[in-house]
């Protein structure tokens, strides 16, 4: 199975999702989408299919004037372009679907396999028991 991460290593959860990913014994594809950017082509269909939404926190957002209701989609595009920050991520593609996994266990849905158990999140939440089935 082919798996995309748009990702940043910045990002617990980001980390979080790919740490699983590679657990379930995936090799993703990693795209840094802080160093290569976003096309509005790409934010359009990462939209459609995911139903993505701008990052409102840790993001320069408020300070760019777009969370105003009256902010067009093609504004609020061009801003996701010139800063890369404002898409809420991490973004999983897979052959079951496109997702933005937050919370991390998310990308759970997405994968033909689970990552053996126990595993948990960095925080210590465990999401996967010694038996290998998911908890929660």
């Amino acid at each position: 199975m082919n798996v995309v991460i748009h990702h940043n290593p910045n990002c617990g959860t980001s980390r979080n999702v790919l740490a699983i990913i590679e657990a379930a014994g995936y090799r993703p594809m990693v795209i840094e989408y802080l160093e290569t950017g976003w096309t509005k082509p790409q934010l359009l269909g990462l939209f459609a299919a995911a139903g993505l939404t701008l990052r409102v926190t840790k993001s320069p957002a408020e300070q760019l004037g777009l969370l105003d209701p009256l902010v067009s989609d093609e504004a609020l595009l061009d801003a996701m372009i010139e800063h890369p920050v404002l898409v809420n991520r991490p973004i999983v593609c897979t052959p079951k679907g496109v997702k933005l996994c937050r919370p991390s266990e998310a990308v759970l849905d997405l994968l033909d396999r689970l990552p053996p158990g126990p595993l948990a999140k960095e925080d210590g939440q465990l999401l996967i028991d010694a038996e290998g089935r998911r908890v929660g």
